[in-house]
């Protein structure tokens, strides 16, 4: 591939968006609705809880999330308005009954009060933090006290194997994020790592190593 069509993929990725948006972000929640549901577990959801979800694509996992528990609360919070609408479609029932909730935000500023949020977690958005220890610094100020938060991403030895992810990522392993953690008022509490099967975003069968840290509040 040129380096054009790589940064396109790399900028579809990041921010869904024109005609081939919904084509990414389908192929987005088929590679890492494995990698979602492993992350939404490590919250050991409870009733009544409410849930904040950075980063939801086109959100088709929320089934499952009210699977686990239908009395939380979700929040999801995007940077893509045709992730933002087709989430919004996708989940209109949930939306209509007052168990979901959508946002656009700017990728740093939460329209969001302090000490909001009993749960959340984003998978794959790590990479494109502009300001990580900000991001983390602001996350913190909307979970409540012993709120817990968890990141899933793919290992950086794998994502580097990936020729897009030279336009625009930043790449981790489990040392370097929870180096990261440290920098901020969070407590790390736990570190997961999985190895799964995913389909490549540019064909193919790829074995993909990703690890999942559990903070709290």
């Amino acid at each position: 591939m040129e380096n054009e069509e790589l940064k396109a993929i790399a900028a579809q990725l990041r921010q869904p968006h024109g005609s081939k948006g919904i084509q990414v972000s389908d192929m987005m929640h088929e590679s890492n609705i494995n990698m979602t549901r492993q992350t939404i577990k490590t919250l050991e959801l409870s009733a009544n809880e409410e849930v904040l979800e950075l980063g939801h694509g086109n959100a088709g996992h929320l089934q499952y999330l009210f699977e686990i528990e239908k009395t939380v609360r979700y929040y999801g919070l995007e940077i893509s308005e045709l992730m933002h609408a087709e989430a919004k479609q996708i989940n209109k029932s949930f939306a209509d009954h007052k168990q979901a909730f959508f946002f656009m935000y700017d990728g740093m500023d939460m329209p969001f009060g302090n000490d909001y949020f009993d749960k959340g977690y984003t998978v794959n958005t790590l990479y494109f933090w502009e300001e990580p220890v900000k991001m983390l610094q602001e996350i913190y100020r909307v979970m409540k006290p012993e709120g817990i938060f968890s990141i899933g991403f793919a290992q950086k030895s794998f994502m580097e194997q990936l020729p897009f992810t030279q336009f625009g990522f930043t790449l981790y392993d489990t040392k370097t994020a929870e180096a990261l953690v440290a920098k901020t008022d969070f407590n790390l509490v736990k570190s997961e790592t999985q190895v799964e099967q995913i389909k490549g975003k540019i064909g193919g069968m790829l074995s993909r190593e990703f690890t999942i840290l559990t903070l709290k509040k």
